[in-house]
């Protein structure tokens, strides 16, 4: 019992999509999935841990760095023979040359320069040596001039800035996806609209065959209506070729394949806040406060320049002709600190800061422009939401009417007070009155989805 609990568990979880999202798909789970499963939204995500790595590189800077250098090395030249015995400890007279000095020590003082002369063969003439020196080191920056600590705040800025790259691509998609299910309902409804209009088409074509065998109509009247029938599934056949494309994009949008949504409301209520609120959840505008606060510190990195920089070095070794040979015998330490500092540089330094302080105030510059563009933009997506509101009211109205008149002429045809051609005539006006709705719906939904774009998504 407990080995088949098991194989129904691990059956679910593999096959846990289907299950979650085996109904149709709404909105609200389609917008949770695009942020999780969206390609440009997990490549943005990579880009942001980059970014976040690039933290710790430069807080890294702060501790410094410790080294283990191993070095091996065989040599006869006079110098590094020699230098290889000092450093393992082991140099001793006879290396000098000693045992010739002491061999012609006889002949003094008579031969005093002969022997002062003498050049020693063991010195300038050393036979090959082997030189294994192991070495931990370890150099830490006391003070940079403040150019650590800046370069730290610019990489955490950095990251905020991919942060809000990515929140700009979920905002995006996000705003893609919705369009797309509001786009889907306002074709299904106009949809239904022009399958109430095929459906008494198809009763006045029934009437009029009706009709022409009793003799009060014509053949030609039947061929008009056969002609605006095939005219209405045209349009039906191209709104439900968008409801396939759509799908295709969605499914796009999702990283999957979606076949059948929850379709929303047509009507969307226009967002309210204002345009204080709107540019300060505003990501262009986060973004060039968070470029201006980069700047702002490119202005203390260039005035480090005139700052000295102190760092300190310790050093553990040990050398032998062979690896780690008398290690504790060989070691050596060293320890020091030194201060660096510039005291002229031909003027780069203050032409640094100069420049500097110049791309601090231009993003300033831009940050100002950049609010001041929103809040165009902002003025300018309300006055087009108030006009597509009154243009919607006239045509609800107007679409009201073309039915009325129609039901009328289609009433008056049947008792031959109007022609074939004139049902035709305001059946036509009342299809362009339901396409000319769709289409000013769907420009008023895709401007309140640009109002709540500008901030940053939130819809109130």
């Amino acid at each position: 019992m407990r080995i088949t609990l098991f194989l129904l568990f691990i059956f679910f979880t593999l096959n846990s999509d289907e299950i979650i999202y085996s109904d149709q798909l709404n909105l609200d789970e389609a917008i949770d999935i695009v942020k999780t499963q969206n390609l440009e939204i997990k490549a943005a995500e990579l880009e942001r841990q980059s970014a976040h790595a690039d933290i710790g590189i430069a807080e890294g800077n702060h501790w410094g760095k410790l080294d283990f250098v191993q070095q091996i090395s065989r040599s006869n030249d006079a110098g590094n023979v020699f230098g290889f015995k000092l450093t393992s400890r082991e140099a001793n007279f006879n290396d000098f040359g000693f045992d010739e000095f002491l061999a012609q020590m006889g002949g003094l003082p008579g031969n005093t320069n002969e022997l002062l002369n003498t050049q020693p063969d063991n010195l300038n003439y050393p036979d090959d040596r082997n030189f294994f020196q192991s070495k931990l080191q370890y150099m830490l920056p006391l003070y940079a001039g403040g150019k650590i600590s800046s370069y730290t705040s610019i990489t955490k800025s950095m990251e905020k800035m991919k942060t809000l790259d990515k929140e700009n691509i979920i905002n995006e998609k996000v705003y893609q996806l919705r369009k797309s299910f509001y786009d889907m309902a306002l074709l299904e409804s106009s949809i239904k609209n022009l399958d109430v209009i095929l459906q008494n088409i198809k009763t006045l074509e029934n009437m009029i065959s009706t009709m022409i065998s009793e003799g009060y109509a014509k053949e030609v009247d039947l061929l008009e209506i056969q002609a605006k029938q095939a005219n209405i599934s045209r349009y039906i056949n191209e709104m439900e070729a968008n409801q396939e494309l759509l799908y295709h994009y969605i499914s796009f949008l999702l990283n999957r394949d979606v076949h059948e949504i929850e379709l929303p409301a047509t009507d969307i209520v226009e967002p309210r806040f204002d345009d204080e609120t709107i540019i300060k959840r505003n990501i262009d505008i986060q973004r060039a406060s968070t470029g201006l606060q980069i700047r702002k510190e490119m202005v203390d990195v260039s005035k480090a320049g005139y700052l000295p920089e102190i760092g300190a070095i310790a050093e553990l070794s040990t050398a032998d002709d062979t690896f780690l040979g008398d290690a504790s015998d060989h070691k050596a330490y060293t320890v020091g600190a030194q201060l660096t500092w510039n005291l002229f540089s031909g003027g780069i330094d203050s032409n640094k800061v100069q420049k500097a302080k110049v791309e601090h105030l231009k993003m300033q510059t831009q940050y100002e422009l950049a609010k001041k563009g929103i809040a165009l933009q902002v003025d300018q997506i309300r006055t087009e939401i108030r006009s597509l509101d009154q243009e919607i009211d006239y045509l609800d109205k107007e679409l009201e009417l073309a039915n009325r008149i129609y039901k009328n002429y289609e009433g008056r045809y049947r008792e031959n007070l109007a022609s074939m051609s004139d049902v035709i005539i305001k059946q036509s006006f009342q299809v362009e009155k339901i396409l000319d709705l769709q289409m000013i719906k769907n420009r008023r939904n895709e401007r309140i989805f640009a109002l709540e774009k500008l901030s940053n998504g939130v819809q109130e």
